[in-house]
């Protein structure tokens, strides 16, 4: 499978032995992953490139899991984020999911369970893209037939800074 075709991933976990391992293990499974060893470093990572969806680890020193969830989600609308943790409770998983989560699963975990769940947010980021694009297009369709070429322009201008 060619990169372009690859899930990109973000994998965010202040352990690093377990860090490197799975992320051996997802690319051998075939997904284009780039590794943060804390909250900054997956920020900045999401800054300079594009995922699909990203792994964070819920306990982190400094910026913590939910904080990463939290600007991850303001910054990159369809960027899924799954939250693993070796500290699960019933009310970090609630706020969790309440940021917009896509899952939230403990450690110890099974890789083929994270694999299938990673496939799942993918899909999911696809179908929120696509019905983005479908809208937007509806709104440009509806533009064309009332408005001038030069209106429709500045219309199309408006759609753009909206989407910023």
């Amino acid at each position: 499978m060619s990169s372009q075709n690859k899930i990109k991933l973000l994998l965010v976990d202040d352990e690093i032995d377990f860090l490197q391992t799975i992320a051996e293990r997802l690319t051998l499974k075939d997904f284009d992953v780039i590794v943060a060893s804390n909250g900054r470093e997956a920020i900045a990572a999401a800054e300079n490139d594009l995922f699909d969806v990203a792994v964070v680890d819920f306990k982190m020193p400094g910026m913590d899991g939910t904080q990463v969830l939290r600007v991850l989600k303001e910054r990159h609308k369809y960027l899924e984020i799954i939250m693993l943790t070796g500290h699960a409770t019933i009310d970090s998983a609630v706020e969790c999911t309440k940021l917009g989560a896509f899952k939230y699963l403990e450690k110890p975990y099974d890789f083929e369970k994270l694999v299938e769940v990673i496939k799942e947010a993918y899909e999911a980021r696809l179908k929120k893209k696509f019905e983005h694009n479908k809208k937007h297009m509806e709104k440009i369709q509806k533009l064309s037939f009332r408005e001038s070429p030069l209106g429709l322009l500045r219309a199309l201008a408006h759609l753009d800074d909206d989407e910023k």
